[in-house]
């Protein structure tokens, strides 16, 4: 435990609680964040409880937007990888977005939407729940821009240009076992622009679900540190949406981040889809990724409400479990520091300055 028998803080770099809501919507009904509940990785009295003290929230677009979710996300359906059109991706989007200001503004201050570093760590020093806005998969954003001007003055902060599908600006990598991400074309003329445009609005690019090629196009073009939110070593488990060495070495030469996925299919070696999956997995990912890239370059993005984790971190409540993993896997108290939230804060600075 932290001081004052506090749990270590954690800023982590991926979840999908925004979608999770929108769905559960759709299907069992309307849940607040803001009260403790049962469903789902993550409400606010969960994050009090384990520690999780903000991170980047995600607002991904599924390619059927406008059914009921009555039926489970299946991987091997392609119409869940089909494209959506930008005028009905954006129209979702505002709804994720609509329902981050309301959690905010119903919190009544114990949570906040944070536009730069220092309101993030001001929240955090204030025991309030800091929301970093993110977008996973950029269809919601014309090749004009227009959005994307607008949605940074709503506050958003980082951008995934792709999911594991194609859109106007790259090629997502699609999440196969044993795979290469070197699945295809790298960044269109739209795409390269994006990265541009992101750049000069200081939004941070993250590399997590885009292809090989797409990965070193964006090396290529931008300015900024080269970050994978949510994405392990495919050294250890070989799904195409884990990070090569070659790749961890670009982001080590650019002072970036990889942020740790605790999807159970990309921990495993075998790729298997199990609860089954101890903790230590997610430390020997770190440890990995540690010798390759250096203490300073990895950090959380579990994935929370959008994965599998394994069956000891069912919520964000038990986060102290896995801090207490990389305790018993011999990261020392500085390590763990900057594993759960300072690596990202770090990170986050240098693509705002």
């Amino acid at each position: 435990m932290a001081e004052n028998n506090r749990p270590v803080p954690v800023f982590d770099g991926h979840n999908d609680v925004l979608l999770k809501l929108e769905l559960e919507s759709r299907t069992v009904g309307e849940r607040d964040f803001l009260t403790r509940s049962q469903r789902g990785h993550m409400d606010l009295p969960r994050c009090q409880e384990g520690g999780f003290a903000g991170g980047l929230f995600a607002m991904f677009v599924p390619s059927n937007p406008g059914n009921d979710f009555s039926k489970p996300f299946d991987p091997r359906d392609p119409a869940n990888y089909a494209p959506v059109p930008q005028e009905e991706a954006l129209g979702f989007t505002m709804r994720l977005l609509r329902r981050a200001f309301q959690i905010e503004r119903r919190s009544l201050g114990e949570v906040a939407i944070c536009r730069t570093v220092d309101e993030i760590e001001a929240a955090m020093a204030s025991q309030r729940l800091a929301i970093s806005l993110h977008i996973e998969g950029a269809e919601a954003i014309d090749t004009n821009f227009d959005a994307l001007e607008t949605l940074y003055a709503a506050g958003l902060r980082s951008l995934g240009p792709v999911w594991s599908r194609p859109n106007d600006f790259a090629e997502g990598v699609p999440m196969t076992f044993p795979a290469s991400s070197d699945t295809g074309p790298g960044l269109t003329d739209a795409g390269k622009a994006l990265v541009k445009a992101c750049n000069e609005l200081k939004i941070l690019v993250d590399l997590s679900h885009l292809n090989e090629r797409g990965f070193w196009d964006v090396a290529e073009i931008t300015d900024a540190p080269l970050v994978a939110s949510h994405s392990n070593a495919h050294a250890l488990c070989e799904n195409a949406r884990n990070l090569t060495d070659k790749q961890l070495d670009a982001i080590r030469e650019t002072d970036g981040l990889v942020g740790l996925n605790f999807h159970t299919a990309f921990l495993r070696a075998d790729g298997g889809f199990s609860r089954d999956t101890p903790l230590i997995r997610i430390a020997a990912h770190a440890a990995y990724l540690i010798e390759r890239l250096g203490v300073d370059k990895v950090a959380l993005g579990s994935d929370f409400d959008g994965c599998m984790p394994p069956a000891d971190l069912p919520s964000v409540a038990a986060l102290p479990r896995l801090i207490e993993t990389f305790r018993s896997h011999g990261f020392d108290e500085d390590t763990i520091q900057k594993l759960a939230y300072k690596n990202w804060l770090r990170v986050l600075r240098l693509t705002q300055s």
